[in-house]
């Protein structure tokens, strides 16, 4: 068995795509459009050798209104070379940080469309390091 993809609906492709590629660093694989049903299916991945899992992102051109749900569906994760780093270029982007790396190991972002992206420190954890060892936690993640 091998893992092929977690799907994720988005509202606003071009809010989802920004974050997920220009802010978070996925890249685009492939995009499906199929005008007859009025969706796309954009297929990203990290673009890391040997890393065959992808994030589909399914846009349905005529929803008007956020889906509902959320935290029921949990989170996505990805590994991230340095944890202090990656936070530090999303927050300089306008992202959130909801749940700080104050560990040197996990932190929790969230997509325009409200998904729960959780971010590890690829292999051991980093030592504390300011400003995040002392940065609370907000919001859900």
């Amino acid at each position: 068995m091998r893992f092929l993809h977690t799907m994720l609906r988005v509202l606003d492709l071009d809010a989802a795509l920004d974050f997920f590629v220009n802010k978070l660093g996925l890249v685009e694989l492939r995009r499906d459009d199929y005008p007859e049903g009025r969706f796309s299916l954009i297929f990203l991945g990290t673009g890391d050798p040997g890393d065959s899992a992808q994030l589909e992102l399914t846009h349905n051109w005529d929803q008007e209104e956020a889906y509902p749900g959320g935290r029921n569906f949990g989170h996505v994760a990805f590994s991230v070379d340095n944890i202090y780093e990656t936070c530090a270029r999303l927050r300089d982007a306008g992202v959130t940080i909801l749940r700080p790396p104050r560990d040197g190991y996990m932190a929790f972002v969230r997509s325009p469309d409200q998904i729960s992206v959780e971010l590890l420190q690829r292999g051991d954890r980093l030592p504390p390091q300011e400003p995040w060892a002392s940065m609370p936690s907000q919001g859900e993640w």
